[in-house]
């Protein structure tokens, strides 16, 4: 059997084969130059050839010394690759989502942990539709922005499209666009610029008096209406779960864009971690899917 040369001898070799040097190769690894020369000439005499050539004006590496610092360079690579795809394993991803975007991404996520355990994830929710992961620690996030500004680095999920929404039981009485002058108004703003976006596309007029509530969230409309209490405007994307489930109904095909998108985005500058990067390709995909 082979006797394989001392690990810890190996690493100081390899360090100060990079430097040919035992005083800067003692200082990177915060022990003394004799240590240095010691690990170094035992793992020449364990091996039986000289790794250095020692001169008056330095260290230079022997063919020897050189065809191990190739070898040295190859083994600690494949260990620093290791150290973090496992310590990867165990680190749970930060997460940063508008609650806007809560009713389409939680069930996925819930969905991602029973699939990939190894990979946890926690999410923070917010009403803030942004990032800034100068002053945030987190690792992703879901923002919502402007199609047209795209954020940099960003993943595209999907685009904002309105439509009006309620329970099963009013469909009955919502027959054309103009039927929604007998209903509560569900607005998730207080300048109403949903519903007007969207009655405009329509060519629908609604004349006052019509019954209103205003909330703060688009998500917090769609709650109340799916309690009954009237008509919301939502987005078509966020709602599947709703529709399957049979909480929300869409009463029309209509459905309007606003120029808004979603996008899932990570700290420019940075190199995502394995771990990330299967977590984003997934919820790109899951995105795709829910919009066939």
């Amino acid at each position: 059997m082979k006797r394989f040369p001392p690990l810890p001898a190996l690493h100081t070799f390899w360090v100060t084969a990079q430097c040919c040097n035992f005083t800067r190769a003692a200082e990177q690894l915060h022990i003394t130059q004799g240590a240095v020369s010691r690990q170094v000439a035992g793992l020449e005499s364990h091996l039986g050839y000289a790794l250095f050539q020692r001169q008056a004006r330095g260290l230079s590496l022997t063919e020897e010394g050189r065809a191990w610092q190739l070898c040295a360079q190859q083994v600690f690579g494949l260990i620093g690759d290791a150290v973090e795809q496992v310590g990867e394993r165990h680190r749970t991803l930060q997460l940063k989502a508008s609650t806007c975007v809560l009713r389409w991404l939680l069930p996925r996520l819930l969905q991602w942990q029973k699939e990939r355990p190894d990979v946890p994830v926690e999410l923070t929710t917010t009403v803030d539709y942004s990032v800034d992961f100068r002053r945030e620690p987190f690792d992703a996030a879901v923002v919502y922005a402007p199609n047209a500004e795209q954020p940099t680095l960003a993943r595209h999920l999907f685009d904002e499209r309105l439509t009006p929404v309620c329970v099963p039981a009013l469909l009955g009485s919502l027959r054309t666009p103009q039927d929604l002058q007998h209903q509560v108004l569900l607005h998730p703003t207080r300048d109403e610029r949903d519903w007007t976006l969207w009655l405009k596309a329509a060519n629908t007029q609604l004349s006052p008096p019509t019954q209103r509530h205003h909330f703060e969230t688009l998500d917090l409309a769609m709650t109340v209406a799916s309690q009954g209490t009237g008509v919301a405007i939502g987005d078509s994307a966020l709602i599947g779960e709703d529709l399957k489930a049979g909480r929300l109904a869409m009463p029309f095909e209509l459905r309007v864009p606003t120029g808004m998108g979603y996008y899932l985005v990570h700290p420019p500058g940075t190199e995502p971690s394995v771990g990330l990067i299967a977590l984003m390709d997934w919820l790109v995909s899951q995105a795709q899917q829910s919009q066939q």
